[in-house]
């Protein structure tokens, strides 16, 4: 088995583990929705605690390399303002215009802005399987996310909204699938959260959108819990460590095609939703979820000596030929009630899922 075959079956490891961890905020931040908390400030603590528990040990990872993280400031602020922070405030924007389901439709095209985006930067048409695995897998997410989310939204400024952050979680994408130049995933994820957390603390404190706790205990699967309970089980799991796979995936597989392995987060929220909250799991869900699965196989199926490789990915590397590298989430989500947008919380009842 080659190099370029093993790092690329690691990387669709990672991206699988990453998505899973990204969908369970959705159960667990809902809770806290429920009881008072405004988005806004339920992704931001999210965010916070995660960057605190990931900082020991990037710092250990950090050791005798400091020089990396210098480096990578660029990649850092563009993951912090854009990948954790932009993204979602967007994402919230939209949601006061705009029915979730639609805006995590729109969100979710951002693997076809990738599609293009090779396309315009390479000047060669990605091949027809690229192209029918795409459609696929976006024909699945309607179906996962629910037929009605197309034509359901009137509000321009919403729609707007909701295209900047498929273009934020694009951006996202392309950032974390660069070269790492030496930093490790769990230093950049680190950084990155704890300036997201920082802008997003602010945006909150001089009122730009709501920013509301609530300290009384929570519901969480039949029992009464304190609220930080399920925030810093998110944060672990949700943030944290979906943060550090999601890189670490996005480096071997390219930003294009860790884009579409993303996709499987509103599938994994539909599942956990059914099993924790008892949210029924329809046949066009599991169909839908089928659909991106096949959809996800169509673009890794094409043949990496015919067609543009993805920018930073280990594929290119162990091959030594360049490739066009941008400059460059995710939110994590519930269903119909509100979420954040691809690392972040939700109040939806549809799927919803994390990133960026």
């Amino acid at each position: 088995m080659s190099v370029a075959t093993t790092s690329t079956s690691r990387g669709l490891l990672f991206g699988v583990l990453a998505s899973l961890a990204f969908s369970t905020s959705g159960a667990f931040i809902k809770p806290l929705l429920e009881s008072g908390w405004s988005p806004a400030a339920a992704v931001t603590l999210r965010a916070g605690i995660a960057a605190v528990v990931l900082l020991p040990i990037a710092v250990v990872s950090l050791r005798g390399r400091w020089a990396a993280l210098w480096r990578a400031r660029w990649r850092v602020l563009g993951m912090g303002l854009i990948g954790v922070a932009g993204t979602q405030l967007v994402y919230f924007a939209s949601l006061q215009r705009i029915p979730v389901s639609t805006a995590l439709l729109i969100e979710y095209l951002a693997p076809l802005l990738l599609v293009g985006y090779v396309w315009v930067t390479t000047r060669r048409a990605p091949r027809a399987v690229v192209i029918i695995g795409s459609v696929v897998a976006i024909l699945g997410l309607v179906l996962v996310i629910g037929p009605g989310a197309l034509g359901a939204a009137v509000d321009g400024l919403g729609l707007f909204f909701a295209a900047l952050a498929a273009v934020g979680c694009a951006i996202y994408y392309v950032i974390a699938a660069r070269p790492s130049d030496g930093l490790p995933p769990v230093a950049f994820a680190a950084s990155g959260l704890l300036l997201g957390s920082v802008v997003l603390g602010v945006v909150g404190a001089v009122g730009l959108v709501p920013f509301e706790f609530a300290s009384n205990s929570v519901a969480l699967f039949g029992a009464e819990v304190a609220w930080w309970v399920p925030l810093v089980i998110v944060a672990v799991i949700g943030t944290a460590f979906a943060y550090v796979s999601s890189i670490a995936a996005s480096e071997m597989l390219g930003s294009r095609l860790m884009s579409f392995v993303g996709l499987l987060e509103v599938v994994f929220a539909s599942i956990l939703a059914w099993i924790l909250l008892g949210e029924a799991l329809t046949l066009l869900q599991l169909l839908g979820g089928a659909a991106i699965l096949a959809g996800i196989a169509l673009v890794r199926s094409e043949k990496q000596a015919d067609a543009p490789l993805e920018p930073g990915s280990v594929d290119e590397l162990a091959t030594g030929q360049i490739a066009v590298i941008s400059p460059g989430p995710a939110p994590a989500l519930a269903r119909d009630t509100i979420a954040d947008g691809d690392p972040a919380a939700t109040v939806l009842t549809a799927p919803g899922a994390t990133k960026p």
